[in-house]
Order: C-alpha cells, then sequence, then structure tokens
C-alpha cells in the first residue's frame, strides 16, 4: 500500500510540474518583452536559476546530512541529464535556434566549469578552497550577465508591450512555486521507489533525484520550445548547468568540505562529454537538429544502461 501511494505521489509531482512549467515560461516570456529584457538573458538567469532552486536545496540538505554521493550525483547527473536528455527532447519536438553569444561563451564557459569540477574532484573532495574559486567565477558569470543584458537593452516602444506586469508576475512566481513544490514532491517518492528496489545510492543520486531535481528543466524547456521560445530553452539548460555547479556546489563547499567519490571522475567525464557534443552539434549552424537531439537521447540510453 505504501509504494502504491508513491507512485501516486510521483504522478501528482508530474502533473504540477507540468503546469508550473507553463506559467512560468508564459510568465517570464511576458516579463522580458514588457521590459525590453532580451529572452538569452532571462533563459540564462531568472529561469535558469530558479528551475535550479530543487538541485540546490537537495544538494546543501544531502551535503549537510552526510549523503555527499547524492550531493554530487545529483548535480552531476542533473547537468548530464539536462543536456542529453531535455536538450535531446526539446530539440525532437522543434529544431532549436541557438544565439551566437550562447554557441561562443557560454556554452565553452559551461565546459571549462565542468572541467574544472572534475579536477577539484581528483583529489577526493570538493573542499573550502574549492568552494571560494567557484564562487568567484560565479560572480564573474553573474558580471556577464549583467553586461550583456546592458549591451542588449531596446527601446522604450518595445517596454510598453505584453501583458500587464502584475500578471506577468503572478504567472512566473505562482509557476516557479508549483514547479518547486512539484519537484520536492516527485523527488520525495521517486528516492522512496528507488529505496524499496534496493538501489545504491550513487546510482539514486545519477538518476532518480537527478531526474527529479531536472524536471523543472525538463517541462520549462519543453514548454518553451513548443512555444517557440527556443533561446529560453537552450538559456535555461545552459544557464542551469552553469548554475549548479558554481552556485550549488560552491556554496555547498562553503558549508561543509563534499567527499567526491572516484566513481564520479567517470560521470563527470561523461558530463563533460555530453557538454562538448552540444556544442560541436550547434558550432557551425547555430542550431540543434532533430537528429542532434536524437543522438543525445541515444547518448543518455549507452549512458544509462552502462552504470546500470
Amino acid at each position: 500500500m505504501e509504494i502504491l501511494l508513491q507512485f501516486l505521489l510521483l504522478a501528482l509531482g508530474f502533473v504540477m510540474l507540468g503546469k508550473g512549467a507553463d506559467w512560468f515560461v508564459e510568465g517570464a516570456a511576458a516579463l522580458a518583452t514588457r521590459f525590453g529584457i532580451p529572452q538569452l538573458v532571462v533563459g540564462l538567469t531568472i529561469v535558469a536559476m530558479g528551475t535550479s532552486a530543487p538541485e540546490a536545496a537537495v544538494s546543501i540538505a544531502a551535503a549537510m546530512k552526510g549523503s555527499a554521493d547524492i550531493t554530487i550525483g545529483n548535480i552531476v547527473g542533473s547537468n548530464i541529464l539536462n543536456i542529453l536528455v531535455i536538450l535531446g527532447m526539446a530539440a525532437a519536438i522543434t529544431p532549436l535556434a541557438v544565439a551566437r553569444s550562447t554557441v561562443r561563451v557560454e556554452m565553452p564557459f559551461m565546459i571549462a566549469i565542468t572541467v574544472l569540477l572534475f579536477v577539484q574532484g581528483r583529489d577526493g573532495s570538493i573542499s573550502l578552497t574549492d568552494g571560494l574559486v567557484l564562487a568567484a567565477a560565479f560572480l564573474v558569470y553573474l558580471f556577464y550577465l549583467y553586461k550583456m543584458a546592458m549591451k542588449n537593452n531596446v527601446d522604450d516602444e518595445l517596454q510598453e508591450a505584453g501583458l500587464p506586469v502584475s500578471r506577468c508576475l503572478v504567472g512566473a512566481v505562482g509557476g516557479l512555486a508549483l514547479i518547486i513544490l512539484g519537484s520536492n514532491v516527485t523527488v520525495g517518492a521517486a528516492t522512496e521507489i528507488a529505496k524499496y528496489a534496493g538501489l545504491s545510492e550513487r546510482f539514486i543520486g545519477l538518476t532518480i533525484v537527478a531526474l527529479g531535481t531536472s524536471l523543472p528543466e525538463l517541462f520549462t524547456s519543453v514548454a518553451a520550445a513548443r512555444r517557440g521560445n527556443a533561446d529560453i530553452a537552450i538559456g535555461n539548460i545552459v544557464g542551469s548547468n552553469i548554475f549548479n555547479i558554481l552556485f550549488v556546489v560552491g556554496l555547498s563547499a562553503l558549508i561543509i568540505d563534499i567527499p567526491f567519490a572516484a566513481a564520479f571522475n567517470f560521470d563527470t567525464c561523461v558530463a563533460i562529454g555530453a557538454a562538448l557534443l552540444l556544442w560541436l552539434c550547434v558550432l557551425r549552424t547555430q542550431r540543434l537538429t532533430r537528429w542532434g537531439g536524437l543522438l543525445m537521447l541515444g547518448c543518455y540510453a549507452v549512458y544509462l544502461w552502462w552504470i546500470l
């Protein structure tokens, strides 16, 4: 009876995430139009950080409780899922145009900090010093976003368009709240189901918890792709992956040293490979095609088979 309840909660979490993502993308895109903020900036900041809130909550809580495999597994697993599954699914639905700055700056930066995480974890832990380095890189990233937002500022004429600010805020804030709540319900239910099945903490972190905390990105990116907001779909994933490493791991390491098991070296290499694959798929055409999306989904299927 208990396991049946967990499956019902899992289904409820999916419903909450789907509806919350629709509200959030609609509100965020409308706010971008209203204030003349480029959709790319919205995707890289508000949407990315908002949908990464579950990763932050789960990872920091896991670090405090001494469940390091869930902390690292959640972040590394989420970043792999974000690219191979979420962007793979979004591109399979509709080809995604990619902004030039994303190809030239944000994606290489995402690759670089994933390599940095791999190097930092080679000694078996993410220390306070490592956390300070990640936090400093995060401040640099925020400064870059600020400069990009100022550079792309638009005329007052554009700022008059769109829905009323109050309606945009209600949609964005209400949608985000529903996303976070739905993610918590989903993660809790999925973790209980995984434990019932006797799976390891590393596997739970890399797959079940990673999938649960990545569901906001999944529903948000797919909803954005369906609505034609490709910059939000791509920017959301790239921004989330950057945020996951620099802020979530960085903040966790500032609180407590995080053990980095040797087994995660392989998974971090997969995360680097996934980021490189995404970059190579869009480097020439600045477009993620359906074939590219299907290739990513196939790569994740191989990875999942390998770690089982």
